[in-house]
């Protein structure tokens, strides 16, 4: 078995902006979103994707479109309810961040800075539940036989993107493993995973293919 997977997060969007929890919620790319997801898609215009593979939800579609439209190979893009992000539940769209907190702020403490902790919001998932489902996906996808030999997009969110290569940051990190690898992953930023039979290998994390002054810190 050898694959390729280019694993990224979606483009910004105005809640990203706002300072906003996303979570399900179906907000489309704003303009800074869609500039980042296109010049993405130039920077990795000579990939051949074999197949592309995106969360349901409309920003994580849409970047996978706009990658795959600069690009040399445009298979077409499928989705996955399991690289959906994590769900707020009721606290969906409300303020998160210093100056907007409409959240208890020792909740989405946790979430942010001691996530195996967090507890998750009235009617939303927890980190474990978010985990469970992109390793589930993560399985399926690597022991199929017919993704031998191929590289493989998928478009995704920033607490699924993380939960997705747990394994990875596990099992290379043991005890010193953090969740959230220091920081939440930029917009558009690409995380390439080869997959062979000695294992799973990070062959580039986080990378940032535009101007990274627009990256929301």
């Amino acid at each position: 078995m050898d694959m390729k997977l280019y694993i990224l997060r979606h483009g910004e969007t105005d809640l990203n902006v706002q300072g906003r929890l996303q979570g399900w919620l179906d907000a489309p790319l704003n303009e800074n979103g869609v500039r980042a997801a296109a010049e993405t898609g130039r920077a990795l215009r000579e990939i051949r994707f074999d197949r592309a593979i995106s969360s349901p939800l409309r920003r994580a579609l849409e970047t996978a479109r706009l990658i795959l439209a600069e690009n040399a190979g445009q298979p077409p893009v499928e989705t996955d309810g399991r690289l959906r992000e994590i769900s707020f539940g009721d606290w969906e769209g409300l303020g998160c961040m210093p100056g907007n907190y409409e959240v208890p702020k020792e909740i989405i403490m946790d979430f942010f800075y001691d996530p195996m902790r967090y507890r998750g919001t009235p009617g939303g998932e927890t980190i474990e539940d978010v985990c469970a489902r992109t390793a589930e996906f993560l399985r399926e996808l690597t022991s199929d036989p017919g993704n031998d030999g191929k590289t493989i997009l998928i478009s995704t969110h920033g607490c699924a993107m993380r939960a997705l290569l747990r394994p990875v940051y596990e099992s290379r990190e043991g005890a010193a493993y953090t969740f959230w690898q220091e920081r939440r992953p930029p917009n558009c930023a690409v995380n390439i995973l080869r997959v062979s039979d000695g294992g799973m290998t990070l062959e580039a994390e986080d990378r940032v293919y535009y101007d990274e002054s627009l990256v929301i810190p």
